[in-house]
């Protein structure tokens, strides 16, 4: 079954973890070469962010890909490799997951919560955002539910409006949940270091 192999290749993958900044960062190493680095708030144990690298056909790391949370601010003064800046008033989509949900809030948009609609095609796996009014037009998919093999549910999906931002919430299937909180034991099973990397004990 897809779902324990997930969890099985969690529990085989390298780990290492340190506490900083009041986050538990982990980071995984796994049998394939992927890597996948996640922070959590220390204190909630809830996911805060989740990035994803590989390597190129070369053999060359390509930049990290962020999966949930937002890409930290460049850094003011350092020259950025190109010049080109997105204009601030674009929609701004970013994952932001809570204990139970999958949740993604789409920012600068101030159309009323009746132009909106949030479908599940479960053909394309993925999920689609229109407006009425011909002004937005997303589709993302749910990488949690792809490395399970778990089909969208289009009655755990629901979406909400306020102060110019679209939340749409996904709520989590049982063996996603099942698989988080195993997830959570091993990891608070490790012994974390505040000073830098370490290595974790793996099972």
């Amino acid at each position: 079954m897809a779902v324990q192999h997930w969890l099985e290749s969690l529990r085989a993958a390298k780990k290492t973890c340190i506490l900083q900044d009041g986050r538990r960062k982990v980071h995984f190493l796994f049998s394939d070469g992927k890597e996948m680095a996640e922070e959590y708030d220390h204190k909630t144990h809830e996911l805060l962010v989740r990035k994803w690298k590989q390597k190129s056909a070369l053999g060359a790391y390509g930049q990290w890909l962020i999966e949930v949370g937002e890409a930290a601010p460049p850094v003011v003064g350092v020259l950025q490799p190109d010049f080109l800046k997105e204009n601030s008033s674009n929609p701004v989509f970013m994952r932001k997951d809570t204990k139970t949900s999958f949740q993604w809030r789409i920012r600068n948009l101030p159309y009323p919560t009746e132009v909106y609609s949030v479908t599940a095609d479960k053909k394309e796996r993925c999920c689609i955002v229109r407006t009425t009014n011909k002004k937005y037009y997303k589709k993302f998919s749910i990488p949690d539910l792809d490395r399970c093999q778990l089909d969208l549910d289009e009655s755990a999906l629901s979406f909400a409006h306020a102060n110019n931002t679209l939340i749409i919430t996904y709520q989590k299937p049982k063996e996603i949940l099942v698989v988080e909180e195993e997830l959570q034991k091993e990891l608070k099973s490790m012994k974390s270091s505040s000073e830098g990397d370490v290595e974790c004990k793996t099972q």
